[in-house]
């Protein structure tokens, strides 16, 4: 416990400092309140995440979109957050993480808006960059702010339950594209035979995916008005009184005073230090740590998670699923997600950060190299009959069903699916064709002279529902092991790692990788599924989780029950 010695040089007035009674929760009930506000952004980050993958079902239906266009709204949300992970932090020093967060939480109430209203690429990119904006400041600055209102005792579970509300916010997501896709469907089968009215129905879906998300938002927006400053932010304005003030609304004065001790300590330390001449931003104990959370922060994308969500339904369909299983599957999923994630939160402050990384990276590999075997199964009896194809083109568009494909002894006479990659002059676009539909390539404009390209037409069997079956089990695997390791120690290794002097500015950089990496990953899935196969991408993946697993295992130290302050003395001695 500190002196009063100690305390008289951090407290104004004297060694006791008697809270402004601005406030009427107890400790107890505001901290709950505090960590239900922080949940809340958890829960816009993961429906930024979530809410595209059914939607994805029926927009390229009704929104004329290439391959790459469908590619860039998936991966706007991951390039949105890139770009706000580089300033968010800059901006939460500049101006406070309190309104940081509900900048934030007016980003995604105003996305929903433009996204909802889009009929176009344009507006719909411009909508769901947006959200990633959004999700990007939620991603610095909410977990800033828990690590730096939290005590060591609580930060663990805290970041935890973030991590837990932003699976619960896929859930949410999952839940509702299930819905509205299950409703569709129902209005397709009785209207089937009226393009106009089944193209209404595919619209009004996806739009009300989207809007249904905006309540949320509105939640996380107000709460923020009502939470504290964050403690450390206010001491590092010279504001102590308002800091211990911040401190005694979520815990006891007991405590209070002993995290003021330590802030007023390091800083007195860190001056000591400076006036040495020993202050630079490349010593060690700010390079090593820094370091090493970035390469966290990249691997983590690297896993693939964010395309695993964002294209779970598709990935789920190519695997010989419906449409209706792939979306019960999809949410089948991302439940387990969010119940394995409450186990985490329960082992986070018992067995540790590294423990748990370790753990769950290594089970992501054999996942991940599982799914790659089963699509490897029936993708390695794809030929491509392009050519053949081609020479079907008459008028510069392609009428097309399976039965002609048979006819023209393309395909033998069992279950086939034919996946054609074409081109009118501009950016490629996919299309599918299976024994229950026809394909029609045409030109967008009539009477345009850009000509038909094939650039792949591969044909091969149909994945049999027990293949969609296993693929969701290693699917499942994946989910289950992230959510145990990855999922609910990075945001925790993330701010416990940063340097108190470096943590918003650090925490940006590290994000900005880490969405850097997942914005390249999504933007390259689709061009690279339509060339080479799901195979080869879960692959990719699994090689990256590999690095990750050896540098959790060899290089992150374990920062249980330590206050930020002792984990920054600790690198110190690497």
């Amino acid at each position: 416990m500190l002196r009063s010695s100690s305390l008289r040089s951090v407290l104004p007035k004297g060694d006791i400092v008697q809270p402004k009674k601005a406030y009427s929760l107890s400790p107890v009930l505001y901290g709950q309140f505090l960590l239900f506000i922080a949940g809340m952004g958890g829960l816009l980050y993961g429906i930024d995440v979530g809410i595209i993958s059914a939607a994805l079902l029926y927009l390229g239906k009704t929104v004329e979109l290439t391959v790459g266009q469908t590619s860039a709204i998936v991966a706007a949300v991951l390039g949105g957050s890139m770009f706000s992970s580089l300033v968010a932090g800059v901006l939460a020093d500049w101006i406070g993480r309190k309104k940081m967060m509900i900048f934030s939480g007016l980003l995604f109430i105003a996305s929903v808006a433009l996204i909802v209203l889009s009929h176009a690429f344009l507006p719909l990119f411009l909508g769901r960059f947006l959200q990633g904006i959004s999700g990007g400041v939620i991603a610095v600055v909410v977990p800033l702010y828990l690590a730096e209102c939290l005590s060591a005792d609580r930060r663990g579970r805290g970041s935890a339950i973030f991590q837990f509300m932003l699976t619960f916010g896929i859930v949410v997501a999952a839940l509702t594209g299930f819905f509205y896709i299950h409703q569709a469907e129902a209005a397709i089968a009785l209207v089937t035979r009226n393009p106009v009215l089944v193209r209404a129905a595919q619209d009004h879906a996806w739009r009300g995916m989207f809007l249904s998300v905006v309540y949320p938002g509105l939640v996380f927006f107000i709460g923020s008005f009502f939470v504290s400053e964050t403690p450390r932010w206010l001491f590092q304005q010279g504001r102590t009184e308002d800091a211990y003030v911040a401190l005694c609304r979520s815990s006891s004065e007991q405590e209070a005073r002993f995290e003021m001790g330590e802030m007023h300590s390091l800083a007195q330390q860190n001056n000591n230090k400076n006036t040495l001449g020993s202050g630079s931003l490349l010593q060690r104990k700010y390079v090593v740590p820094f370091l090493l959370a970035c390469t966290i922060l990249a691997l983590n994308q690297a896993t693939g998670i964010n395309s695993v969500l964002g294209y779970l339904a598709m990935i789920l369909k190519q695997a010989g699923m419906s449409a209706d299983h792939a979306t019960q599957d999809d949410l089948t999923v991302k439940i387990l997600n969010c119940a394995v994630t409450v186990v985490a939160i329960a082992l986070i402050d018992k067995k540790g950060r590294k423990f748990l990384l370790s753990i769950g990276t290594g089970g992501i590999v054999i996942a991940l190299i599982i799914a790659a075997l089963l699509f490897h199964g029936f993708e390695a009896q794809r030929v491509d009959i392009k050519e053949k194809i081609q020479a079907q083109v008459q008028g510069n568009r392609l009428t097309l069903s399976l039965e002609t494909v048979r006819r023209l002894k393309l395909a033998g006479s069992g279950p086939m699916v034919l996946t054609v990659l074409y081109s009118y002059g501009g950016g490629d676009r996919l299309a599918t064709l299976n024994s229950s539909d026809k394909l029609v390539l045409e030109p967008e404009e009539p009477g345009s002279v850009r000509p038909l390209q094939i650039r792949h037409a591969y044909l091969g069997p149909v994945p049999q529902e027990r293949t969609g079956g296993l693929v969701a089990l290693s699917l499942g695997l994946f989910i289950a092991c992230y959510s145990v390791g990855p999922g609910v120690v990075v945001w925790l290794t993330l701010s416990e790692l940063m340097p108190t002097r470096i943590r918003s500015a650090g925490m940006g950089i590290a994000l900005l990788l880490n969405q850097g990496v997942s914005t390249l990953i999504a933007g390259m899935f689709l061009p690279v599924v339509s060339r080479y196969g799901y195979s080869t991408m879960f692959l990719i993946w699994a090689a990256c989780t590999v690095l990750y697993f050896v540098t959790a295992v060899v290089f992150l130290p374990e920062t249980k029950g330590k206050t930020l302050e002792e984990i920054e003395r600790e690198f110190e001695t690497v």
